[in-house]
């Protein structure tokens, strides 16, 4: 072939564990929904900013430090971790990508999460808790897009390589992990049940 491709941008994509991952998420699920009834000041926040929604990103956000079940989410994601670190070739210098936030999303019927990327971290991601049927998935944008210019559309069934947006499904027990310079969204909810995931970032410095 006489082309290259360079400068990848690599969305990684596995199943948590190879198996007991209803019950982890049914434990999960529980300390989630009893963080929003306790969070006042989360739920307070949340309703400025994240209409319809609860998300616990501006007054607790690292249960990792709190939480046995949100520690042991930690520890299962360590490999994950590992794997991405090796496939993007970083040299972090003897030290390793830690954990800074941890932090809940619930999505009922009519939420959205609009377009934003995860400033001052270096790998970020989320993890499916409970995701209804036909609950929308993480979007991703073309980190190039502003420089697309005179580019033309692309064809309706363009290889993902070539799209200016791709959105991977959301399901429970999986976990998506990209560089947090990415930008992403999640589409407004048109699902009758809650979609419950846990984001997180992580940083070497």
């Amino acid at each position: 072939m006489p082309f290259s491709e360079f400068f990848p941008t690599r969305v990684y994509t596995a199943s948590l564990q190879g198996s007991g991952a209803s019950d982890f998420n049914r434990a999960l699920k529980r300390e989630c929904e009893q963080l929003r009834h306790d969070d006042a000041a989360g739920r307070r926040w949340s309703a400025k900013n994240y209409a319809g929604g609860y998300t616990s990103y501006a007054s607790a956000h690292r249960l990792q430090t709190v939480s046995p079940t949100f520690e042991r989410l930690e520890r299962k994601l360590r490999r994950h971790v590992r794997a991405f670190a090796e496939a993007a070739d970083w040299d972090l210098d003897g030290r390793a990508l830690s954990m800074t936030d941890c932090w809940v999303n619930i999505m009922p019927r009519g939420t959205v999460h609009v377009l934003h990327l995860h400033p001052l971290s270096t790998l970020s991601g989320t993890y499916y808790v409970s995701v209804p049927p036909g609950a929308p998935g993480l979007k991703f944008e073309d980190p190039r897009l502003d420089r697309y210019m005179a580019a033309p559309p692309r064809k309706a069934d363009a290889r993902a390589s070539n799209r200016a947006w791709m959105t991977l499904p959301a399901a429970p027990g999986k976990v998506v992990l990209f560089e947090s310079w990415l930008r992403h969204e999640v589409a407004q909810n048109p699902a009758r049940g809650q979609r419950v995931s846990i984001s997180f970032n992580y940083n070497w410095f």
